[in-house]
């Protein structure tokens, strides 16, 4: 679904309120308790924010990608956990499901995800297999009652909290990714299914990660996730969508950062005047400002080719890499206007740069997306 202008607006001036109003405040201490207050967490579920990109039939609100990218946006110029909770739930957890579920296991388990009542994670990252997805190495096999996977995952994003799995396993080694990998929907609690410790990280502090073990984790057939053999191509797919939601992470944090750099450079005197009468850091403002309207122009450009159902893969790879490299590198110059005081953490600049740098990592790193956007020109031009 496709919703009017005029329905985004109002969508997204009732997302800036919330955020100014609920999630702003919150930003220095979801960094330093490590953790999102659970209050906050359920006024975002109660608010609907955990299923914008889905139809209502599935428990979404059914206004579509283009609201659920830019509401991340909005997010991420104050706060940088709550982006990446949502969207490792929304774009790749959730969204397999949509993409590859069966209409019995939509209604079984998109529709509790969309509504905020289940926490999805990802599970396809392994200790030997990060960049290379199509190493794993965790198990499926096959059995009379169904499946027993053996394996470990790690850095899963959102898994101590999680109530629903997608698991990707090995099914058959002689195949390799093109058929030999599984996807699989596996619930909390089962039995066999553990959680490693929670990883203390540089960034992103408030979203829970860790390893997700499976000891002879038995699922029953209708818990497999589209065609057997045919996980790695969903993963794939819905990476596609996860690369769009760095992009909008990256965006927002980078619009966070000019906007406090641009205020500062207009309050801040040196020398008998204000920072922005300096001409560099005139010019730190206007290649700032520069970079925002590329990463925005992209952004806009690869959300219209995934309306209109038109493959976006080249268009992905390049706005991940884009983005996330330069939205570092301007939240780097903002620090860098405000000197010291831009290091110490009363102010917020010290916290974006470390939320900042995993968004070169996790999505596929930016030297994936390099391996990508060539493969991807010298097929087609």
């Amino acid at each position: 679904m496709v919703i009017t202008k005029q329905e985004l607006d109002i969508f997204l001036k009732t997302i800036r309120q919330f955020v100014k109003e609920r999630i702003a405040p919150h930003a220095a201490s979801i960094d330093e308790n490590q953790k999102v207050p659970e209050d906050l967490m359920q006024e975002i579920r109660d608010m609907g924010l955990f299923g914008v990109a889905f139809p209502e039939k599935y428990g979404g609100s059914g206004i579509g990608w283009r609201a659920q990218l830019l509401m991340t946006e909005e997010i991420a110029k104050y706060e940088g956990s709550i982006p990446s909770i949502i969207g490792a739930h929304t774009t790749i957890a959730a969204n397999s499901i949509y993409i590859a579920g069966t209409e019995e296991q939509k209604q079984k388990y998109l529709k509790p995800l969309a509504e905020g009542k289940y926490l999805g994670a990802f599970a396809l990252t392994e200790p030997g297999a990060g960049s290379d997805a199509a190493g794993i190495q965790t198990k499926a096999i096959k059995t009379d009652n169904g499946w027993v996977l053996d394996g470990r995952k790690c850095f899963i994003t959102n898994a101590p909290s999680a109530d629903v799995f997608i698991v990707f396993a090995v099914n058959d080694p002689s195949k390799g990714s093109r058929g030999g990998i599984t996807a699989f929907i596996v619930e909390k609690g089962a039995p066999g299914l553990t959680i490693g410790k929670i990883e203390h990280k540089m960034g992103i502090r408030g979203s829970e990660t860790s390893d997700v073990i499976l000891e002879n984790v038995e699922v029953k057939d209708s818990q497999v996730l589209g065609e057997v053999g045919q996980g790695f191509r969903i993963a794939m797919r819905v990476m596609q969508n996860g690369r769009l939601n760095i992009a909008a992470i990256s965006l927002g944090m980078a619009k966070g950062a000019f906007e406090l750099a641009l205020n500062y450079a207009r309050e801040r005197k040196q020398f008998g005047k204000t920072l922005s009468n300096f001409q560099s850091i005139q010019n730190k403002i206007a290649e700032m400002k520069m970079n925002i309207f590329a990463i925005e122009s992209m952004l806009d450009r690869a959300i219209t080719l995934m309306e209109e159902d038109k493959p976006f893969n080249l268009e992905g790879a390049i706005l991940k890499a884009f983005a996330s490299e330069k939205a570092e590198w301007i939240i780097n110059e903002a620090l860098q206007i405000y000197g010291g005081y831009g290091y110490m953490k009363d102010y917020p600049l010290e916290r974006m740069l470390r939320d900042v740098r995993i968004n070169r990592i996790f999505e596929g790193t930016s030297e994936i997306q390099r391996m990508v956007i060539a493969k991807e020109v010298f097929r087609n031009e």
